[in-house]
């Protein structure tokens, strides 16, 4: 035996090397690691094609907002956004919350050209707005169908977080149908969750889908967690763009009224035989509204528009479309332990 040299550490590196090596009857990386390189190699492959399909389109906002000044001095805060253009003419949509009550806005192209952007319209309820640049032959990206996704589902969102042009993030979905209350105050249905990292910067960039179809706009991060975002689903966001395009703004319908939710008392929903346990409260009619036209008096408990029943005030939002507007809606209120049903035509409501 040699000096410093034992059958024990024979044996010892032969332990240490068939358990650093896994290896097939020929000495050869196993089956196994193959199947994983294969598979974050066709992982990769599917986010690069998704990237190279929609990244053309994907376009940097810079805004300007006059903050006011003294002596003739104008004071302007400076932000940037992220947006994504839908047709070859210039058309792109963003958050209503990066542009709205901008004085200037400035958006600049992946492959470096910058052009000056004029507001066509946005929705505050939605989140969205829509900005055109007068330039033509664009890069444009498709919308997909965001009633088709799944959670667990790859998706990848590109913007430009914290003024970091064109960066990607991937993830998947980890929830569908979640609510996401907005600044005007409204509720956002659908709303898309996902853990594909999110920063201040990338609102109003696309949500990718694995065949490179936009499946939605993100919109907000919660601050304090981790690998929490959302984006509005690519299906309301068709529905809005097209009537902002059309209109500038999206119509809805108006009542007039000032409402609370309010449970309602067992003994009602016993002697009405009532599916629901809540419903709007009125605190308050405005003169010569469509509410006060039909009847409506505060205290009155709104349970139902038409044949839908209603729960909340934000159950009654959704209702008020545009399809109500000017058309006589029944409108189901319990009064005096009564259930009355008065007619009531909605307006359509002010900008």
């Amino acid at each position: 035996m040699k000096r410093g040299h034992s059958y024990y550490d024979d044996e010892w590196l032969q332990f240490i090397n068939s358990k650093q090596i896994p290896a097939d009857s020929g000495g050869r990386p196993s089956s196994t690691d193959h199947r994983e390189s294969e598979a974050l190699d066709a992982y990769s492959t599917i986010v690069v094609e998704a990237v190279e399909k929609v990244e053309p389109a994907v376009v940097q906002v810079e805004v300007g907002r006059d903050l006011g000044g003294r002596n003739h001095q104008r004071n302007e805060m400076q932000g940037t956004a992220s947006g994504v253009l839908f047709t070859p003419d210039g058309f792109l949509v963003t958050n209503s919350h990066v542009v709205r009550g901008t004085r200037t806005i400035a958006v600049t192209l992946s492959d470096g050209r910058s052009f000056s952007g004029q507001l066509v319209g946005d929705d505050p309820h939605t989140d969205l707005a829509v900005v055109r640049l007068q330039e033509a032959n664009l890069p444009m990206a498709g919308f997909g169908d965001s009633a088709q996704l799944r959670p667990g589902q790859l998706v990848v969102a590109i913007g430009n977080p914290l003024g970091f042009q064109t960066t990607v993030t991937s993830g998947i979905v980890s929830a569908l149908g979640r609510s996401l209350r907005t600044l005007s105050g409204r509720l956002i249905e659908n709303i898309i969750q996902t853990d594909a990292a999110l920063n201040p910067g990338n609102s109003g960039g696309p949500l990718v889908n694995s065949r490179g179809e936009v499946i939605g706009i993100n919109t907000a991060v919660i601050m304090p967690a981790q690998g929490i975002c959302f984006a509005i689903p690519s299906n309301t966001v068709k529905w809005v763009v097209a009537r902002l395009i059309r209109d500038g703004h999206v119509v809805r319908g108006f009542l007039g009224l000032q409402g609370q939710d309010r449970p309602i008392p067992r003994y009602l929903i016993r002697s009405h035989k009532l599916t629901i346990n809540s419903g709007v409260f009125v605190v308050a009619v405005e003169p010569q509204s469509p509410a006060e036209l039909a009847g409506l008096e505060r205290g009155d408990i709104i349970i139902g528009l038409g044949d839908i029943s209603v729960t909340g005030v934000d159950r009654l939002h959704r209702l008020l479309g545009e399809d109500v507007i000017g058309r006589d809606v029944p409108l189901t209120v319990l009064r005096d332990e009564q259930k009355v049903v008065f007619t009531v035509k909605p307006a359509a409501e002010s900008r």
